[in-house]
């Protein structure tokens, strides 16, 4: 996968003299040639037919610039693969016999995601470089999709599309909401939820037990007497925010008039600070905040230290998720976490059996968190 960084690597090659051999050492292919092997692969497994995509969709799959991505496009029609014209797809150059490839032979796992790899969490850009790697050792190549479009409201032309012109053994979907999964179910298409599916959406899932996190959350707030308890969730929730939600009632249910209030907020700090003041004006104000999404922790955080409020004094903070820099708050934040391997591990067994087999029991895997302890509860 490439980094941040997209400046193309020189090529080094040197040996080391002995008495009696010479050995070579690994070389570092420059990133443009890096990216020809990628297509060339793609191509070979029947990602594409006739045409590749654009300019714009290939520097995103491949996570490279366009002058690397054109350098690339040079070699491919230097060696007669591709024909290339101005403004214009670059048109295949293939055998008969790769044209005819069906869906169910290419080794391409395609992922949708809604941002780019750069863009997303820590914790994501790990799970995703785990998964490829995992499927790659199983014979597979994971072919990251961005597309915005795919998560709207009505995604139904852009999955339409983008299906028809990536020939994918199975697709993955990273924060999908129920239009993309019930398009899914329909199409007949074998689909991998990244995450949680609402209920009546049958799609094998992957994801952790949001529900048991938050009921533990609510255990242990209620313990310490809490009796006004925030549930702070981005809107447009997914499965696993309503299942956090159904999870911390469950834990409050029977309660002593113990309050619980679901703030959603559309992601902004803006927005989400705007709502905490508000919701501080009322009497009584909250005493405990589960928040979910770990940059949202940092947002409440410094909210609450402008407005001269203590951690955990005035107002204890739970974190339903985790992220690397978590660890380097003070107080520390009471947190749920896991094994940045296990999850990953686990979605690329699904895959795999989704893509060889092209069907996958319709339940849904739930991984259980841990619960790292910490001074801001």
């Amino acid at each position: 996968m490439p980094g941040s960084s997209d400046k193309t690597s020189l090529l080094v090659t040197s040996s080391y003299q002995m008495q009696e051999s010479s050995d070579e050492l690994p070389r570092r292919l420059p990133l443009a040639n890096e990216t020809a092997r990628a297509l060339r692969l793609a191509i070979s497994r029947g990602t594409w037919v006739e045409y590749l995509p654009g300019e714009r969709e290939l520097c995103q799959r491949f996570q490279v610039s366009r002058p690397t991505l054109r350098t690339a496009l040079e070699e491919l029609e230097s060696s007669g693969e591709i024909a290339r014209a101005p403004r214009k797809r670059c048109r295949l150059l293939s055998t008969p016999s790769t044209k005819r490839r069906r869906r169910s032979e290419s080794r391409v796992i395609a992922a949708i995601s809604s941002k780019p790899l750069l863009a997303m969490p820590p914790s994501a850009v790990v799970m995703v470089d785990e998964l490829r790697m995992n499927l790659g050792r199983a014979g597979f190549q994971l072919e990251m999709m961005v597309s915005p479009a795919c998560f709207s409201k009505r995604p139904e032309r852009a999955l339409r599309d983008l299906t028809a012109r990536v020939h994918a053994a199975a697709w993955v979907t990273f924060g999908s909401r129920e239009p993309m999964q019930r398009w899914f179910l329909r199409s007949g298409l074998p689909c991998l939820v990244a995450g949680s599916c609402p209920p009546g959406i049958p799609l094998p899932s992957v994801d952790l037990d949001y529900r048991a996190a938050c009921r533990h959350a609510g255990g242990i707030l209620r313990k310490k007497g809490h009796r006004h308890i925030v549930l702070c969730l981005p809107e447009g929730s997914t499965g696993g925010e309503a299942q956090s939600e159904e999870g911390l009632r469950e834990a409050l249910a029977g309660g002593n008039s113990i309050q619980l209030t679901i703030l959603m907020h559309d992601g902004t700090p803006d927005h989400l600070c705007a709502l905490l003041d508000t919701l501080f004006r009322k009497n009584p104000p909250p005493s405990a905040i589960v928040v979910a999404r770990a940059a949202h922790v940092l947002t409440v955080l410094t909210f609450l230290q402008g407005r001269g409020l203590r951690v955990p004094q005035d107002v204890a903070i739970l974190s339903r998720d985790d992220e690397t820099y978590l660890e380097h708050l003070r107080p520390t934040v009471a947190r749920y976490s896991i094994d940045p391997t296990l999850f990953p591990r686990r979605l690329s067994l699904a895959a795999r059996q989704l893509a060889e087999t092209g069907s996958f029991p319709p339940h849904a895997v739930r991984l259980i968190p841990k619960f790292l302890p910490g001074d801001s509860i």
